[in-house]
């Protein structure tokens, strides 16, 4: 039986090629056409020696997901009798935005780092799981067992039609799942998240009589006032989880009004709440609805829709995933030299998609201590390659003694 960091040093250098071709192909979502970047990951990953399957998401299910193309991929490599570990990482990204030093599709190596968007969250983990993969393969151990790729391209959009979709269809039932990671922790638990839509809506006016209509921006701007009280209230309720701190809300979207001088008949905004795992989504939402009601009572001549965009539920351990936990815990701090644990995050993920139908899944990958470090979703992202290798390390012992 070969040595498995030797195996996976013989390729690193294939490896951040495969990165750095990853990064050049953009995969933003929005707008979400994500078809091109599929395409490419396929011919890497063939190139590899791995057989892909393409799962093409119906373009009317993509299309009300607000998104255009979506090919899932799944790569399969058995062992023997045993398991089915699936490895699940996202290559659809945040844009860039603004502000970046480098080209955030040219795959610059600096210092030692790589930058460029999705570098890190998560196109780095198409290669620490694969190359993980090919060094199992090579190395003639005698496993017992499958470990499935899940290559999905929604995580951005809520990754109802990437893991979610390849559950649903029965494409994959997997025993135990890891997902990406973004630092060097190994994530057992992460908050939920609901993204709420209020409408107001008023009637227009001339801007010299605005009493003669019904200010729907005022109505707006009430409702959201009291989002803000509701906020300050929020963080004497912490998670008892480490890392996930107090739940948040977030008012990130605003659009309406017809011109300058006009009163505004139509007022639309998105929150962003997210949840601890010791709160009930169904318990939340009701809560918010009920301040935005009473909000929008202060004003009976307008009209106030709420509508539902996104319920992600907490993500929290379930118990056939400790052995799991432990290991890439022992695995890590022996590779990374230094006590690496378990924790939580205020994120969420799509691991949840699995936690959901009873799979135990636990995040880790490539990534620097911590996201901030890593500037995801932020300009000049970036991973640093050491760590890249290791986490490679890393995922490659953790499945030959969960398959041994």
């Amino acid at each position: 039986m070969s040595n498995l960091h030797d195996l996976i040093a013989q390729r690193f250098p294939e490896q951040v090629r495969f990165l750095a071709e990853l990064i050049k192909v953009p995969s933003d979502n929005p707008p979400g056409d994500c078809q091109p970047h599929a395409d490419r990951s396929t011919e890497l990953l063939e190139g590899l020696g791995l057989k892909v399957e393409r799962h093409r998401v119906p373009d009317q299910l993509v299309h009300a997901h607000g998104m255009k193309t979506v090919t899932n991929l799944v790569v399969r490599h058995t062992f023997g009798p045993g398991p089915t570990i699936a490895l699940n990482a996202h290559g659809d990204v945040v844009p860039p935005g603004e502000g970046w030093s480098r080209d955030p599709f040219g795959a610059e190596i600096v210092d030692g780092w790589m930058y460029g968007r999705g570098v890190a969250v998560s196109k780095s983990d198409f290669t620490t799981y694969a190359f993980a993969l090919d060094a199992l393969k090579r190395s003639n151990a005698a496993l017992k067992g499958t470990v499935e790729l899940h290559l999905t391209y929604d995580e951005e959009a809520g990754g109802e039609i990437g893991p979610g979709w390849l559950l649903a269809e029965g494409i994959t039932k997997p025993d135990l799942a890891i997902g990406a990671g973004f630092s060097y922790s190994v994530v057992t638990a992460h908050n939920g998240c609901l993204h709420l839509e209020i409408e107001a809506r008023g009637r227009s006016a001339h801007a010299a009589r605005p009493s003669t209509g019904v200010d729907a921006l005022e109505v707006a701007t009430d409702i959201m006032s009291a989002i803000y009280a509701y906020r300050s209230m929020l963080a004497a309720r912490v998670s008892a989880v480490p890392g996930i701190g107090s739940p948040q809300v977030t008012v990130g979207l605003i659009k309406g009004g017809i011109n300058t001088n006009v009163v505004p008949d139509r007022i639309t905004f998105r929150l962003d709440r997210r949840m601890i795992p010791e709160e009930a989504p169904e318990a939340v939402e009701a809560e918010l609805r009920a301040l935005i009601s009473g909000a929008a009572r202060r004003h009976p001549d307008a009209t106030v829709d709420v509508r539902r965009i996104l319920l992600a539920q907490p993500l929290t351990e379930l118990p056939g995933g400790k052995r799991m936990t432990d290991i890439l815990c022992r695995h890590a701090s022996r590779i990374m030299g230094e006590p690496i644990r378990a924790g939580g995050v205020p994120l969420y993920t799509d691991a949840r998609h699995y936690s959901e139908r009873g799979i135990p899944i636990v995040l880790y990958g490539a990534g620097p201590h911590s996201i901030e470090e890593a500037n995801a979703h932020r300009a000049d992202e970036r991973l640093r390659l050491t760590d890249l290798q290791k986490a490679t390390e890393v995922i490659a012992e953790t499945l030959r003694e969960l398959l041994g």
